[in-house]
């Protein structure tokens, strides 16, 4: 069964925006990796939603590179916004397992610098992305 794909778009915006509310909570919390993480997860999902929206019924994978790539098909404005949130895939990983470093743990790796950077470019993501639902 085909899903009503405006609603779809929706619950990806939701949870995009629950995502980036996440990561402030943890950047309070001094937990730099998961605000990293969560700040990639929320331009994925951002990404995603624009694409349901637009009528997809499926939108694969986690690369905001990729989901930016896709959605400058249909908007070429896209291809700015790429530029500026390409570092986010590079907290897909890393911040959540030991082996995506070369050493230490993720909960070590991340500074609060690095953790507010990108927070900055899921914010960016989201308020490019939003106004492009209707």
């Amino acid at each position: 069964m085909r899903p009503n794909q405006k609603k779809e778009s929706e619950r990806w915006m939701r949870q995009a925006l629950r995502d980036l509310d996440d990561a402030k909570y943890n950047l309070q919390g001094e937990r730099y990796n998961l605000v990293c993480f969560l700040a990639q997860q929320a331009a994925e999902k951002a990404l995603k939603a624009y694409l349901y929206g637009l009528g997809q019924e499926e939108a694969w994978g986690h690369s905001v590179v990729d989901l930016c790539q896709e959605a400058q098909g249909f908007d070429e404005a896209f291809a700015e916004i790429k530029k500026h949130a390409a570092s986010l895939d590079t907290y897909y990983i890393p911040t959540r397992y030991p082996n995506g470093l070369p050493g230490g743990i993720p909960a070590e790796a991340y500074t609060e610098e690095v953790a507010r950077q990108a927070l900055k470019l899921a914010q960016e993501v989201l308020e490019f992305v939003q106004p492009k639902l209707g």
